[in-house]
């Protein structure tokens, strides 16, 4: 996700999102950084399979399973890391300039969660941008010195 916004004094900012596969470390999220990791999904995922082999292995063999149940427990089954995927945090980034030696002299950085948030936070940041001379103060991103 990236956008070329020119605000009004003329200057082209670039907006962008990317990505973060692992969740920031802030002060917000204090209580949420002592994780237990990856492992209860390892145990939790390794169980529903012991769980599906056992029921597969004791069914009997005159048991008519219809093609829309398995369609219903396979789309069950991908919920959690489907919705895993799309609510990772974006990171937003909007910056201008150039200082002679390809660093941007205004960089502006923030962090979102959800695709979708990022999403519309980032038409919003290039829409103020577009319309101002930079982001507002009060929006996800902040400037960095």
């Amino acid at each position: 996700m990236t956008r070329q916004v020119r605000d009004v004094n003329g200057r082209l900012w670039t907006v962008h999102g990317s990505l973060e596969w692992r969740t920031p470390a802030t002060e917000d999220d204090f209580e949420h950084d002592v994780a237990a990791g990856y492992v209860p999904g390892v145990v939790m995922l390794s169980l529903v399979v012991v769980l599906v082999i056992a029921l597969v292995a004791w069914m009997p063999a005159d048991v008519y399973v219809p093609i829309w149940l398995l369609l219903l427990l396979i789309l069950a089954m991908l919920f959690f890391p489907a919705r895993w995927i799309v609510r990772r945090p974006w990171r937003l980034l909007a910056e201008t300039g150039d200082d002679g030696e390809g660093e941007p002299t205004e960089r502006w950085v923030g962090t979102i969660r959800g695709y979708f948030s990022a999403r519309n936070e980032l038409a919003r940041v290039a829409k103020e941008i577009s319309q101002d001379t930079q982001p507002s103060y009060e929006g996800i991103l902040k400037p960095v010195t």
